[in-house]
C-alpha cells in the first residue's frame, strides 16, 4: 500500500514540475525559440547544404563534404539544449530557418531536429534568450560611463596649447656639449 502512495505522489510531482516548467517556457515557443535536441553539424546556410549534410552517410567520403562545409563556413553545430529562434518555418520540406547566438546569418535546419519543449543543455541548465546571448542585455553592454570632465592639463608645466599653432623648438632639447678653450 505504502509503494503505491509513493507512486502516486511522485507521479503527481513530475506532472506539476513538467507542466510549471511548460508554462514557464510556453511564452518563449510563442515568441519562436525552439531548443536543439540533435548534436551534429546540422544548422546549414542554405536548405540544399542542409539536406547534403544529413543525406552523406557517416564515412570518408561524408567527412570530406562536412569538412569542405565547415571551411567554407557554410555548415554548423547544433548542440542538445541550445537555444534557437525560428524565423521562418517551411514545412512542405521539414526544414525551419533558425538564428543562432553568435551567428550574423539565419541558417537552416531540420524541423525535427528542433523542440518546442525546454531541453537542458549540457551542464544541466535550460537556456533562455537572455542567458544564451540570442538578446542582448544591459549589463551585457560595456558601459564606459559618463566621459571625463576636460582638465587643463599639458605636457609642459606653465604652458597651455594653441589651437592651429605648432610647436617652434626655441632651444635644442639636449644640452650641446661645451668647448673647454
Amino acid at each position: 500500500m505504502k509503494a503505491r502512495i509513493i507512486l502516486a505522489v511522485a507521479a503527481a510531482a513530475i506532472t506539476l514540475t513538467s507542466s510549471a516548467l511548460a508554462d514557464k517556457y510556453s511564452d518563449l515557443v510563442a515568441k519562436g525559440y525552439r531548443w536543439a535536441i540533435a548534436q551534429g553539424l546540422y544548422a546549414c546556410v542554405s536548405k540544399d547544404d542542409v539536406r547534403q549534410i544529413v543525406n552523406t552517410p557517416s564515412s570518408p567520403a561524408g567527412d570530406v563534404v562536412e569538412l569542405k562545409m565547415v571551411e567554407q563556413v557554410k555548415a554548423y553545430f547544433l548542440i542538445p539544449g541550445m537555444i534557437v529562434q525560428e524565423i521562418e518555418e517551411d514545412s512542405s520540406s521539414g526544414l525551419s530557418k533558425i538564428r543562432m547566438s553568435g551567428i550574423t546569418t539565419d541558417l537552416w535546419t531540420l524541423t525535427r531536429f528542433l523542440s518546442k519543449h525546454a531541453v537542458k543543455d549540457t551542464y544541466g541548465v535550460i537556456e533562455t534568450p537572455e542567458t544564451s546571448g540570442l538578446i542582448p542585455t544591459a549589463a551585457s553592454g560595456i558601459d564606459a560611463g559618463p566621459p571625463p570632465p576636460p582638465t587643463d592639463f599639458s605636457p609642459i608645466p606653465g604652458a597651455s596649447p594653441t589651437p592651429g599653432v605648432s610647436p617652434t623648438p626655441g632651444t635644442s632639447p639636449t644640452p650641446a656639449p661645451e668647448t673647454n678653450q
